[in-house]
């Protein structure tokens, strides 16, 4: 009996005790921040979150237990600044003397490895299954143009942009790339190219222009990219997990980072709760495309920050007394301009009320996303992000040749002089043009205006560096858009220095409610459950119709209500030509990288 007892706790004793290798599985891909709504958390209970990682790299590094981690790399695309964040963690963590070690089965398997080879970079060892490959190739960006079949459907399309870089709109407007639009690209995928040669530089010891080599010689086979000196060996799982042990000992235990994080949270949390509330740094997040009302998500087209939601966030942090600082972390490609606008003033509001709010830019940050970061007291953004894109267009499709060319006929009653202006049924007039082009200037003056003022910059300089261009962060933190290079963990530092906060300041998911606090409906605008994401996307009653629906299955999207309130009367028609559902402050274009 004493054996049958002692055997179970004798082996939990060790589990305890006994030197800890941390496993880390990326090839589910990476979470910005766990879905709050129910269904969704659960489908991605087991994706990582980006802040968990980071948490626990940094407790990990200072854990004597802790005696190496291990990290399965490959798998689902992670944006490129997420992996910048991880990569610097990584290095920290290797930093304090533990080993790292990356392995794939395959970068890529003949598809584009390049994004999680850059990340295996940061890691002492890179292993590589013999039977996979390195798909290490260098940068693609590639646009699809639907002017040439408009033109046989007979739709015209009128936009307006500010200004020449704001290309968003000329997939449906051109051919191929526009001078511009292609000198912004190549850019955008030189800084990049660098990034990934300078790290592969770093790595191997050689110059950048051997590195270069190396990524104009690819595709690899596992053999070639061992014998280019790209990995450190080939093996198997148990190849790898086996070196492991030898470096670390064989009586060391495997822990997925993920559980060692929460443990360590679950421990500080109990030690803690009888301790006075201390003063903490607020973490709120502003992901997804930009929208007026509550933040909600659609199962196409992903997260969606509505600024009513956001807003209600900063108001509940401004108010909380046991909150002296906000980091404010932007993952968007715009959106609604409207809402873009109430969220720049409650981050105004915020500092005007003496808690500094730092921003921490994610993979993308861009127009609209730029607009509700300009107005921070500190910018931070990883090398990799894309951002800028300080500009606006709109207009609308013309469709009434195509609409003869079936034999279909309209007709209308108009009460106002412009009550019909927005019919797609007929182009601007000269008249409807000076309106359009005066909310277009209106728009684009107040952008860049708050730009300057935000900035310190001055009018004609913010000019220069706007008229819709996109940057990464590294080009737009030499050009003063941002102020440094940087994640979550470099944006907190500098809020709690600015709010006189100890290093050791607490950084708080903000607002944190529980189960029951959800069930409960706000108080006011100001409460903290004011902030709470909406169950859903959400239908609009009286959009919920048959040709919405169709409207909305042939744009690929689910959130009607978000695409009629971004683009007014002619959201059937941004539908189903492919206009961004989120608004005139948008991102052109999906950048991804591979």
């Amino acid at each position: 009996m004493d054996s049958a007892i002692s055997g179970p706790l004798g082996k939990l004793s060790r589990q305890r005790t006994a030197p800890l290798i941390l496993e880390l599985d990326l090839t589910d891909g990476l979470l910005e921040v766990r879905p709050p709504e129910p269904v969704a958390a659960i489908m991605s209970r087991h994706q990582p979150t980006l802040t968990e990682i980071i948490s626990g790299l940094r407790q990990a590094r200072e854990d004597a237990r802790v005696r190496a981690l291990v990290v399965k790399v490959g798998g689902r695309p992670i944006g490129l600044g997420m992996v910048q964040e991880l990569r610097d963690a990584i290095r920290r963590f290797g930093a304090a003397g533990k080993p790292t070690i990356a392995w794939a089965d395959s970068f890529g398997e003949f598809s584009a490895g390049n994004v999680p080879y850059y990340l295996a970079t940061a890691f002492d060892a890179i292993y590589l299954q013999p039977s996979g490959d390195l798909g290490l190739t260098g940068l693609a960006v590639e646009r699809t143009f639907l002017r040439g079949t408009l033109d046989l459907l007979g739709v015209q399309m009128q936009i307006g942009a500010r200004h020449e870089y704001k290309s968003a709109p000329e997939q449906l407007t051109e051919r191929g790339f526009s001078g511009p639009a292609r000198e912004a690209t190549e850019r955008i995928s030189a800084s990049v190219t660098e990034q990934l040669a300078a790290a592969i530089a770093e790595r191997r010891g050689v110059s950048a222009e051997r590195a270069a080599e190396l990524i104009n010689g690819g595709p690899y086979l596992a053999e070639q990219a061992l014998s280019a000196g790209l990995v450190d060996a080939l093996g198997y799982r148990d190849e790898v997990y086996a070196a492991v042990r030898k470096r670390v000992g064989p009586d060391a235990a495997l822990l997925y980072l993920g559980r060692y994080q929460r443990s360590r949270e679950l421990s500080r949390r109990a030690r803690t709760m009888a301790a006075p509330r201390q003063d903490a740094v607020a973490l709120i997040y502003a992901t997804g495309s930009i929208r007026r009302g509550r933040s909600g998500r659609s199962p196409v087209s992903g997260p969606a920050m509505g600024s009513d939601s956001v807003t209600a966030a900063l108001r509940a942090a401004a108010a909380d007394a046991r909150i002296r600082a906000v980091v404010l972390r932007v993952n968007s490609p715009g959106g609604s301009y409207v809402a873009s606008d109430s969220i720049w003033r409650e981050v105004v509001r915020t500092r005007v009320g003496g808690k500094p709010v730092v921003v921490s830019m994610g993979d993308v940050a861009a127009s609209g996303g730029y607009f509700i970061s300009m107005a921070a007291d500190v910018i931070f953004a990883q090398p990799g992000t894309v951002t800028g894109s300080i500009g606006v267009f709109s207009g609308k499709p013309v469709v009434a040749e195509m609409l003869g060319k079936a034999g279909v006929t309209t007709d209308a009653v108009v009460t106002g002089r412009h009550a019909n202006m927005f019919s797609t049924r007929h182009p601007f007039s000269d008249e409807e043009w000076a309106i359009v082009d005066a909310w277009l200037d209106h728009i684009y003056a107040d952008f860049t205006g708050k730009v300057a003022a935000g900035r310190r910059l001055s009018a004609e300089r913010v000019h220069e560096l706007a008229r819709g261009r996109v940057w990464t962060g590294a080009d737009a933190r030499d050009r003063g858009l941002v102020d440094d290079l940087g994640g979550i963990e470099d944006a907190a530092a500098v809020a709690r220095t600015r709010a006189g906060l100890p290093a050791t300041a607490p950084l708080v998911h903000f607002p944190r409610l529980g189960a029951l606090e959800r069930l409960r409906p706000a108080s006011s605008s100001e409460d903290r459950r004011a902030a709470a994401r909406a169950a859903g996307g959400g239908w609009d009653g009286a959009l919920a119709g048959r040709a919405a629906a169709v409207a909305a299955t042939a744009a690929g999207l689910s959130d009607i209500t978000a695409l009629a309130e971004a683009w007014g009367p002619v959201w059937r028609a941004a539908a189903r030509l492919g206009l961004p559902a989120a608004g005139p402050l948008m991102l052109p274009g999906s950048w991804t990288f591979h």
